[in-house]
């Protein structure tokens, strides 16, 4: 087996689903009092607000109105008989909450003062979030508390995918070159972006020197590249090279026969590659051995010889057998 020989090394990374924060519910209110008396404070404490605004333009005392109205009010009911204890302190503006109480976080309320700590939105009436001891409505809480979108910058408000040390909605995690949503196979990184498989490999994997396909597994390293085994081969009749060397010109391999034969050593007289000393006569090379007369067999030697039809002749055969 080969080794992989991507251009640097391949990291898959796995993507981990975490979980959203679910909303909380304030318990609700208390309903062992009166009735009458429930409606009546209740009355009261909606009193407080109106007298509040009446008291910005105004400048009108309202907390001293308020104690005045709650002192009178429970002088009356003692003159009846009826006591009203105080259901708890509010959280909120710290004085005792006669009428309906709310509990969350831990403490009391009055329903009117239990808002979002973000824009003052009032929560008693549905689901919230608590952060730091404070209740937050879901809209600021996502805002300010839900991990970012990688991709999107978005907050992620139900499933949240962990990858490449970032958060992700699952549908923007996807491949940075085509864009498609990973499978089973999951992915590859390079430089910080997720690719799948057919991608990274396209983009980053070493070309095959032969084919220019990706090299995957198996392969050679030759002539400052990789090839498949399959590829490295004689670049002229595409044999390989059983006896393990090979010759290289241009950067492309050949046998030894096609190599000369590119090169032009390759003797006239056997057809074989010259290696050796070379003979060159009439535009054509000859092993020494093989440079002789195609009469008589004898050696030739430089000046002494004569051509006819391609063919060398020593000059007495030469004059033998054509004058």
């Amino acid at each position: 087996l080969g080794v992989n020989t991507t251009a640097s090394p391949l990291s898959a990374m796995s993507s981990t689903p975490a979980q959203v924060p679910k909303p909380l519910l304030p318990s609700p209110p208390r309903t062992e009092a009166a009735s009458q008396l429930d409606e009546l404070l209740a009355d009261l404490g909606h009193t407080q607000s109106k007298l509040a605004v009446a008291g910005q333009g105004a400048r009108v005392p309202t907390e001293s109105v308020l104690d005045n109205m709650l002192d009178s009010l429970t002088r009356d009911l003692q003159e009846l008989g009826i006591t009203a204890a105080p259901a708890g302190v509010c959280a909120s503006c710290r004085k005792p909450i006669a009428g309906k109480v709310l509990t969350a976080l831990g403490k009391t309320w009055h329903p009117e003062h239990f808002t979002c700590a973000h824009c003052g939105r009032e929560l008693d009436k549905g689901p919230f979030f608590e952060q730091g001891g404070r209740a937050f409505c879901e809209e600021d809480y996502r805002q300010a508390f839900s991990p970012r979108c990688a991709y999107c910058a978005g907050p992620i408000r139900e499933k949240v995918l962990t990858a490449l040390e970032q958060t992700w909605h699952p549908e923007h995690f996807f491949c940075a070159h085509c864009g498609k949503v990973f499978g089973d196979e999951g992915f590859l990184e390079r430089n910080g972006k997720p690719y799948c498989h057919q991608d990274f490999l396209a983009l980053f994997a070493p070309k095959c020197q032969g084919c220019e396909r990706p090299v995957m597994d198996n392969y050679l390293s030759a002539l400052q590249g990789v090839w498949h085994s399959e590829c490295f081969v004689c670049t002229e009749c595409l044999t390989g090279f059983s006896g393990g060397s090979f010759f290289e010109l241009e950067g492309r391999p050949y046998c030894e026969l096609h190599f000369h034969q590119r090169q032009g050593t390759i003797c006239h007289g056997c057809s074989r590659p010259i290696t050796g000393r070379c003979i060159t006569a009439a535009g054509r090379r000859y092993h020494p051995e093989h440079f002789i007369c195609s009469y008589c067999m004898r050696r030739l030697h430089k000046g002494t010889f004569s051509e006819c039809g391609e063919k060398m002749y020593c000059q007495p055969c030469h004059d033998k057998l054509f004058l």
